[in-house]
Parts: C-alpha cells; sequence; structure tokens
C-alpha cells in the first residue's frame, strides 16, 4: 500500500510538472498581443519570444537526460525548477524585446531539466504496458489541463495585472513544486557510463535556433550556418566516446518512427494554438481574456478524452489508434482553416473544429510515446526521455517557423481579410504535416518490450 500510494503521488506531481511546462506556453500564447504591443514587437519578434523558450528546450533536452541518469532524476528535476524560477524573475522584469528573449531562452534550459528528469522517473515508476499507458495519459491529461488553466489565467492576468504577472505566476508555480519534489525517489541509473556530449548538445542547439531564425526572419546566411551546425552535431554523434544519442539506439525502427510522428505533430499542434489566439484577438477584436478561454473547450476535450486513450490502445492496437489521432488531427486543421472568417464568430468558425483536434491531441502524443519509450531499458530512461521530448520541442520550433513565414508571405495588408487568408494558408500546411503522419504511422509495428533489469534495486523506491 505504502508503495502504491508512493507511486501515486509521485505520478501526481510529475503530471502537475506536464502541466505547469503546457500552462507556461499557453499563458505565453495568449499574452503574446499584448507583449507586442507594450514592447513594440511584430509577428515575427512575437514568433522568436516563444521559439526562444522552445529552442533551447529541445536543444537541451538530451543533456538533461543524459545529467538526470547520472546525477540523479530528483536532483535535476530541482535544479532546472530553480532555474525556471530565476529566468521568470527576468522575464517579469524585462524592459525590451531583446531581454524578454532572453529570459525565455533561460526559461527553456531549466524546463528541459526539469521535463526531462520527470518524464524519466515516469518511464522508470511505471514499465511499458497498461500502467504505462495510464501514466502517459495522465500527462496528456494535465497537458490540456495545462492549456485549460493557461489560457484562462493568461487572459485574466493579462487583462486585470498586465502581461508581466503571468511571468511571476511561473515563480510561485515552480517553488511549489521544488518543495513537493523532495518526496520524489532519487532516481538515477548505478552503473550508467560517465561523460557528457557537451559539444554535442551546443551544436545542435546553436544549429536549430538558427534554422529557426532563418525561417522566420528570412536570412539564409542563418540558415547556412544552422545547417552545418547540425551535420557537426551529427559527426560529433559518431566519433565521441559518450554520445548524447548512441547510433545502436537510432537503430530501433520504433524510436526513430515514433520520435519523427511526434515531431509531425507538434508542428501541427503548437502552431494551431499560437495562430487561434491571435486570429480570435487580432481577426475577431477578441480581449486576452476572451481569446484565452476560446482554447478552452479544446482543453476541456483532452482532458476528457487522455484517461481513455490507453483503453482504446488495448482494444484497437497501438498502430491503429495512432492512426486514427493523425486523421482526426488532419480532418479538425483543414475544418479549422477552413471555417475561418473575417467577420465571423467563435462559434461559427473555431469551436466545432477546435473538439475534434480535443479528441485527436491525446491519441497522437500518447501512441507517439508509448511507441518511443517502449524499448527503453533502465539505463535508458534518460536519453528516452530526451529523445521524445526533444523530437516533439523541435517539431514545434520548426512547424511554428514553417507557418509563420507562410502566414506572413500570404498577408500583404494588415487587414482582417488578408489575416485570415494568412492564418488559412498556414493551417492548411499544418492539416498536410497532419496528414503525411497518418500515412507514415500505419507503418509502424509492435516496439519490442525492454528487458527486464537483473536487479531489482535499479527501480527506484517512489517511498
Amino acid at each position: 500500500m505504502t508503495r502504491a500510494g508512493g507511486t501515486r503521488g509521485a505520478l501526481a506531481l510529475l503530471a502537475a510538472t506536464q502541466l505547469v511546462m503546457i500552462m507556461d506556453t499557453a499563458v505565453t500564447n495568449v499574452a503574446l498581443p499584448s507583449i507586442g504591443h507594450d514592447l513594440g514587437a511584430g509577428s515575427a519578434g512575437l514568433s522568436w519570444v516563444a521559439n526562444a523558450y522552445l529552442i533551447t528546450f529541445g536543444g537541451l533536452l538530451l543533456l538533461g537526460g543524459r545529467a538526470a541518469d547520472l546525477l540523479g532524476h530528483r536532483r535535476v528535476f530541482t535544479a532546472g525548477l530553480a532555474l525556471l524560477a530565476a529566468a521568470s524573475v527576468a522575464g517579469g522584469l524585462a524592459r525590451t524585446t531583446g531581454a524578454l528573449v532572453a529570459a525565455r531562452a533561460a526559461q527553456g534550459a531549466g524546463a528541459a531539466l526539469a521535463a526531462s528528469a520527470a518524464f524519466a522517473l515516469l518511464l522508470l515508476l511505471f514499465p511499458d504496458g497498461p500502467a504505462r499507458h495510464r501514466a502517459l495519459g495522465a500527462f496528456a491529461a494535465m497537458g490540456g489541463l495545462g492549456g485549460v488553466l493557461g489560457t484562462a489565467l493568461g487572459g485574466v492576468l493579462t487583462d486585470l495585472l498586465g502581461w508581466r504577472s503571468t511571468f511571476w505566476l511561473n515563480v510561485a508555480a515552480a517553488a511549489v513544486l521544488g518543495l513537493l519534489a523532495l518526496r520524489l525517489p532519487a532516481g538515477g541509473t548505478r552503473d550508467a557510463e560517465p561523460g557528457f556530449d557537451l559539444l554535442g548538445a551546443l551544436t545542435v542547439t546553436g544549429g536549430l535556433g538558427l534554422v529557426a531564425y532563418a525561417l522566420v526572419g528570412h536570412d539564409p546566411l542563418a540558415g547556412a550556418a544552422g545547417a552545418l551546425l547540425l551535420a557537426a552535431f551529427a559527426l560529433t554523434e559518431t566519433r565521441t566516446a559518450r554520445p548524447l544519442v548512441p547510433p545502436a539506439v537510432l537503430r530501433r525502427p520504433a524510436l526513430r518512427l515514433a520520435g519523427g510522428l511526434g515531431a509531425l505533430a507538434q508542428m501541427t499542434l503548437f502552431p494551431m494554438f499560437f495562430l487561434v489566439s491571435l486570429y480570435l484577438q487580432s481577426v475577431l477584436g477578441q480581449s486576452p481574456l476572451t481569446g484565452g478561454l476560446g482554447l478552452l473547450p479544446l482543453s476541456l476535450v483532452v482532458v476528457a478524452t487522455a484517461p481513455l486513450t490507453g483503453r482504446l490502445i488495448g482494444r484497437l492496437g497501438l498502430a491503429r489508434t495512432m492512426t486514427l489521432g493523425f486523421v482526426l488531427l488532419c480532418a479538425g486543421t483543414v475544418w479549422l482553416a477552413l471555417a475561418l472568417r473575417p467577420h465571423g464568430t467563435f462559434a461559427t468558425t473555431v469551436l466545432a473544429p477546435s473538439l475534434v483536434l480535443g479528441a485527436a491531441l491525446p491519441l497522437v502524443m500518447v501512441t507517439t510515446n508509448v511507441a518511443a519509450t517502449a524499448e527503453a531499458t533502465p539505463q535508458e530512461t534518460g536519453l528516452a526521455s530526451g529523445l521524445v521530448n526533444t523530437s516533439q520541442q523541435f517539431g514545434s520550433v520548426l512547424g511554428l517557423a514553417v507557418v509563420v513565414a507562410v502566414a506572413t508571405t500570404r498577408t500583404g495588408t494588415a487587414t482582417p481579410q488578408a489575416d485570415t487568408a494568412g492564418f488559412r494558408a498556414a493551417l492548411l500546411t499544418g492539416a498536410a504535416f497532419a496528414a503525411a503522419a497518418a500515412l507514415l504511422s500505419v507503418r509502424l509495428g509492435r516496439p519490442a518490450p525492454a528487458p527486464a533489469p537483473p536487479r531489482q534495486e535499479r527501480v527506484p523506491d517512489p517511498r
């Protein structure tokens, strides 16, 4: 009973961390128009405020996962929360767009440490099977609840106290989680081989940042430099003694396919949240509060659907459930794009397709996470966490950069008609990513289960 209660308590805390990470992104999305007005930032600058967080988050997840394996998951988790809180203080005090972007980048670094350690602990506490499916469903539900709280609180705080108050919310959340984390198992695998691939982490983070900047700012030189850094990362991983991503791990077919599908899912989902928030405020003229609440029905459907995903996997199988999720994601995004009108209302444009997207989100996220982590051994929990989260965050960065570029290209003048045309073209681009993922998901085979650990003490005691 003590062990079960401790496991449930640990899952609640880890899922709450997921809630805070999603809530931070949702709060920022709602506050973006107010940030742009206050600091004089255009659409490209606003997307960079979002991208700065995602770039360091995605780029440092692999190193964070490796650090968690070596130093202990709880230690890395609390260190990440401390950095997130300090960076949020800096964001709340920022007076220029550059200072805010720097604070967001530091937030992403702290979030990378906390998220990678949290997800690795989940993999250790719940072996592959129905228990892990339920735990991942709880993570997805908390992601949906984070969207609910983020959109609602983002609107309320921005309207009543200004956008800076949204950063102070992060400070309070990180402090509470840090105190509760003292009850988590220490984690870490005793026989993990030592060594940090710092060069690999720096090259992949720098490469991703330059490529995203090139797409947002239309800078071909930055794109070329980013490609060179990513090539250097690939070369480094074949030469270093302790690579961030060992080649043997990447040779697993289920992991490679699931990572790509997770990236495609986020290339559709994350820009959709960004675009819907901008559409409701800039085209329909809604306040940050009502614009944020426009995503509330979608988030509520996520919370309702996520706990059922494991049961659906048991009935239909992993591959069929995943394909169903991507088909719904594509259909919902196309419906949303075609429903947008320059002088419409929330009920006639966003509401109905957002309900379909809310059902699709947990299906694609839970199934891709299950497929990507099924083959992970206890010694690879941090690495598996880093790979899963990195593919998703890379997809968020690249997807947002691509759709903003598409929307900007189609928007010639700052009118409701032009903005709507740009948002429609961007959403259809996202739907194409989901369609590609639906076609690829039929190739997913059943992942091989992770080998059982030879000694029981490798599984952390959750008490």
